[in-house]
């Protein structure tokens, strides 16, 4: 049963608990872009603070289609986000292994969120060993089969409050207590191929 989702930047893992047991995941980015989502931010743990990196978009006050939104080149966020993500994991016991493929998206400078978006979320179903269909949703295809979670998973209000993830902690690298729902790379730095494990655990209802 394919499940209807919004198309984010390394997403937070309560978007991969939500989609783990899907074969295939309809991401619709006709919507009218969202600003302070996570459609260009994502949350990250560096020693003393956990970190939001969002990427600067162009025409993003105006009422814009995702699909058409554009990333500013012109702010030097690239190399702020990539600094940021080895200050924070370059110590993690699988940095090295995985931080290549993700560097690699960044060094393309791809003109469109979307697309940069989709060949992240493309890696990191790749590292997480997912067997995921992803496919852009069309318009046309109301499917009444579909599980729509459009809308549910947001930045702006806690996991707690949605009955999809219920933390299952792992080593993370910095402090003493468990900091749940970061990014996706957060647990991928940290556990490597653990990481399918723990989102199974994590499902609410599992």
């Amino acid at each position: 049963m394919p499940i209807i989702t919004e198309l984010f930047y390394l997403p937070p893992i309560e978007h991969f608990v939500a989609i783990h047991n899907e074969k295939m995941v309809l991401l619709d980015i006709q919507e009218n872009y969202q600003k302070q989502t996570y459609r260009n931010r994502c949350q990250i743990r560096l020693a003393n603070k956990v970190e939001t990196l969002s990427i600067p978009v162009l025409g993003g006050n105006k009422k814009i289609r995702t699909e058409l939104v554009k990333i500013d080149y012109n702010q030097k966020w690239v190399n702020v986000h990539l600094r940021g993500i080895q200050s924070a994991y370059g110590k993690a016991p699988f940095f090295e292994y995985y931080f290549p493929y993700i560097e690699e998206v960044f060094q393309k400078k791809i003109d469109l969120l979307t697309d940069f978006n989709m060949e992240l979320l493309t890696v990191c179903l790749k590292l997480l060993q997912l067997d995921i269909k992803v496919m852009k949703l069309d318009k046309s295809d109301t499917n009444s089969e579909s599980i729509d979670i459009r809308g549910l998973i947001s930045a702006k209000s806690p996991f707690e409050d949605r009955n999809i993830y219920q933390p299952a902690p792992y080593s993370q690298l910095f402090g003493l207590d468990f900091v749940p729902n970061l990014s996706i790379i957060d647990l991928l730095f940290c556990v490597g191929p653990e990481s399918s494990n723990i989102l199974v655990k994590s499902q609410k209802n599992h």
